[in-house]
């Protein structure tokens, strides 16, 4: 645990002052004069999580040039949307938890929490008028595409229980990685016309986003659910298909994959989650994400090369490194 909170401390440090301006900036966009929203999105607001999409924004602006007042606006967007998409999951996966507390649709049920969720993704799309740049905005707009598609995608995939490697890597690009390469070159327009170090910035954001959602297909898998702060193995109970899953029934025959999805569902009826765990580690599934995450991570501090040393530049190889050795 302080190995992590020093890790957290290093991306940090070089933005204490710019994040506490983020914030500022972040819960004036949220100020409405309806009750029943202001209620919810403090409820929302309270469980902060790790703010991890809005500190790259400012960091990316900082290793391109100068954080201003566009970054503060589009790093408040970014984490704007994002909290409307984790509201979204919740309502689809029917979670009963977020972050180690009852999820918006278990307090206020479902159709409350859909109605806020529109409410952060229109506000959000609504206020991307005020950060006057055209590269700015078309990047947004795009990510919402992206991010619709991501989850449809991963309903599909559930629906027909089958997904390849190649198709699971473009979903997850457009479900996780879309937001956090968005907070990256967004970052860099707002503080800078190279394009060179915007190209830069969005291919680690691309890389790091990619790494973040394998990460969460482990946690779900060797996870402690207290760390985590959600149920584990929910993922498989949902029946949707991961990496670690994917590389497994990638090997066998028709005959042996179905008799291994038997399995796994009479184990996880039985919640038998330590046997499910041995399984999954001894048939390859987790080594092999594992050196899909350490070769995206070393891919993502290559793509920091072309800017030079510093606090910032420190600080997003603190980012990659937070994700590689983070619990939850």
């Amino acid at each position: 645990m302080s190995e992590m909170k020093s890790i957290l401390s290093t991306m940090e440090s070089s933005i204490s002052g710019e994040f506490k301006t983020f914030e500022e900036y972040f819960e004036e966009s949220l100020l409405t004069d309806v009750k029943l929203i202001n209620s919810v999105i403090r409820y929302v607001v309270k469980r902060k999580g790790k703010r991890f999409r809005p500190k790259l924004c400012l960091l990316s602006a900082g290793i391109c040039g100068e954080i201003n007042e566009n970054t503060y606006r589009a790093s408040s967007l970014i984490e704007m949307i994002h909290v409307a998409t984790l509201i979204h999951d919740d309502i689809v996966d029917e979670a009963d938890l977020r972050r180690g507390w009852p999820s918006i649709n278990r307090v206020w049920k479902s159709k409350i929490a859909v109605l806020i969720g529109d409410y952060l993704f229109s506000n959000a799309l609504s206020k991307m008028c005020d950060i006057d740049n055209w590269d700015a905005l078309k990047v947004l707009s795009k990510t919402a595409k992206r991010l619709s598609r991501g989850e449809i995608m991963q309903v599909e995939s559930a629906a027909s229980k089958d997904m390849n490697e190649e198709e699971y890597f473009k979903m997850i690009k457009d479900k996780t990685a879309s937001l956090i390469s968005a907070s990256t070159i967004i970052g860099a327009i707002t503080a800078t016309e190279n394009k060179e170090k915007q190209d830069a910035m969005f291919r680690f954001g691309e890389k790091l986003g990619t790494m973040f959602q394998l990460k969460d297909d482990l946690l779900d898998i060797t996870g402690l659910e207290r760390e985590v702060g959600k149920p584990t193995m929910f993922d498989l109970k949902k029946n949707m298909l991961t990496l670690p899953l994917i590389y497994i029934v990638s090997k066998k025959n028709n005959s042996e994959r179905k008799r291994f999805i038997s399995d796994l569902k009479y184990l996880s009826r039985k919640n038998k989650k330590n046997d499910i765990k041995g399984m999954i580690i001894e048939m390859g599934g987790v080594r092999y994400t594992e050196d899909k995450i350490t070769e995206l991570s070393g891919g993502a501090l290559k793509d920091l090369d072309v800017f030079e040393n510093g606090k910032y530049k420190d600080s997003l190889k603190s980012a990659v490194n937070f994700n590689m050795n983070r619990k939850s």
